[in-house]
């Protein structure tokens, strides 16, 4: 078993609920690699029992360890994983992780080797599941952090950017956004106008509101010409390292309007700490389903959520696309904005 990518809510009661289940059910003897792929690459592994796994549940993070460590960016990667597998006599792999982890666990599948998916991300964007496991405990602290920073930016009649995560897609700036009462939210789907979000502020100071809230996902972007943007370094999977995109909202904002304005950058709080009692009990059905799944021999196949029932989809078809906020429901709460 591996964790990869960033650390989420929930992957611990994963880990407990595999180990619990494959050591009492099955009688298996069970291993963890270290920091996501880098453990399987290097065998740098620990073995996971009942006794080292208790207590974990309401542990966020991961016990195990993470990273981006991308197997394919080594020449030699899938076959130093074949002779891990080899070397421990291994039946199978349970990968947990987000789009880059299970994107690289499909194309080991490919390889032969026998790899079974647990979906996680606090992005909820991962295909073939209606959602992961990370994105509740999110929601719900982005949601607290905007709830608190109404009251600071309605006292000091202030416009108050929050830039929460969200690479590619926006679901938690939408729904912490909704939650939360926002007057203005941007999401990575939707490029944005700038002169929209100055006028949305404006009519609300206009009609005796001296202050908004504006979430924005760290991936959103402005529409072509309208705003210039940073860009960072890549990791290595190609993404760039995000985040800046709340501070340039608030130097235009205030340069546009005139208005005093102020960012929040939530960063790594939204996935740390405590996950929600929905997060612990999806994580550990999905682990269930996932042990079950490597005795019944279905391999290349990942454990998903669908409305209430947890099922088993192909790999490849979990990771062949990003699962975005659909334009029209978005659009559908654009009333709800200024």
């Amino acid at each position: 078993m591996l964790t990869g990518g960033g650390d989420c809510p929930g992957l611990n009661a994963v880990i407990r609920a595999v180990v619990r289940k494959g050591v009492d059910a099955y009688g298996d003897e069970l291993i963890g690699f270290r920091d996501g792929w880098r453990g399987p690459l290097e065998d740098v592994h620990e073995e996971l029992t009942i006794e080292s796994t208790r207590g974990i549940l309401p542990r966020g993070g991961t016990i195990l360890g993470s990273s981006r460590t991308n197997i394919f960016k080594r020449p030699d990667g899938v076959d130093l994983v074949r002779q891990t597998f080899e070397r421990h006599r291994l039946d199978g792999l349970i990968a947990i992780g987000g789009e880059d982890t299970l994107g690289a666990a499909s194309r080991l599948s490919a390889e032969g080797l026998n790899v079974i998916g647990v979906p996680k991300t606090i992005d909820n964007d991962l295909g073939a599941t209606d959602v992961t496991f990370g994105f509740d405990t999110a929601l719900h602290v982005a949601t607290e952090a905007i709830d608190r920073l109404h009251t600071t930016a309605e006292s000091h009649h202030r416009n108050l950017v929050v830039e929460v995560m969200g690479r590619s897609a926006g679901w938690i700036a939408l729904h912490s956004g909704l939650a939360g009462g926002a007057d203005v939210i941007l999401i990575p789907e939707m490029p944005f106008d700038i002169d929209e979000v100055c006028r949305l502020i404006n009519r609300r100071h206009a009609r005796g509101r001296y202050f908004a809230i504006v979430v924005v996902a760290e991936g959103a972007t402005p529409k072509e010409g309208t705003m210039t943007v940073a860009t960072g370094q890549v990791d290595e999977f190609g993404h760039p390292r995000l985040g800046g995109i709340g501070q340039q909202l608030e130097r235009e904002i205030e340069a546009r309007t005139g208005f005093e304005t102020r960012t929040t950058v939530l960063g790594h709080i939204q996935r740390g700490g405590t996950p929600t009692a929905f997060d612990r009990v999806l994580a550990t059905r999905l682990g269930l389903a996932a042990i079950d799944a490597a005795h019944d021999g279905q391999w290349g196949m990942m454990t998903a959520l669908h409305a209430t029932e947890i099922k088993l989809v192909a790999l490849a078809d979990a990771v062949a696309e990003v699962r975005r906020v659909p334009v029209e429901e978005y659009e559908r709460y654009g009333v709800l904005f200024g």
